[in-house]
């Protein structure tokens, strides 16, 4: 079973995309704030993280990430509603970016092809 973790503090998006995993048959981590994703320590197949945190900013964690051995080759999506893709992917190493609101089916299908 594939494992995604989500950062994401708004809890209706991380709730929906929880719900939308699961039903894909992901098993789901979600987390509300940079400190508890650390605290964590989760090893997913992918990450889904936001850029606007209650504690910090989500580029800096994908880039903390991806300059970390354990977590190199796991693929991080990046999602935000004030930022275009250009300027997310100039300022961190993501795989991709998700602009909200999203599309629902692009949003699984561009998950399942980076863990695939």
């Amino acid at each position: 079973m594939k494992q995604i973790t989500i950062l994401e503090d708004d809890s209706d998006i991380r709730e929906i995309c929880t719900f939308l995993f699961i039903q894909e048959g992901y098993l789901v981590n979600g987390f509300r704030d940079i400190t508890s994703f650390i605290n964590a320590g989760t090893k997913p197949d992918i990450f889904l993280l936001d850029i606007m945190l209650p504690d910090g900013d989500g580029r800096a964690v994908c880039n903390d990430l991806k300059s970390d051995a354990r977590y190199l080759k796991i693929p991080v999506v990046m999602m935000s509603a004030h930022q275009d893709r250009n300027s997310v992917m100039k300022g961190c190493a993501a795989d991709d970016f998700v602009e909200k609101p999203f599309d629902i089916d692009n949003l699984l299908k561009r998950i399942a092809n980076l863990v695939a």
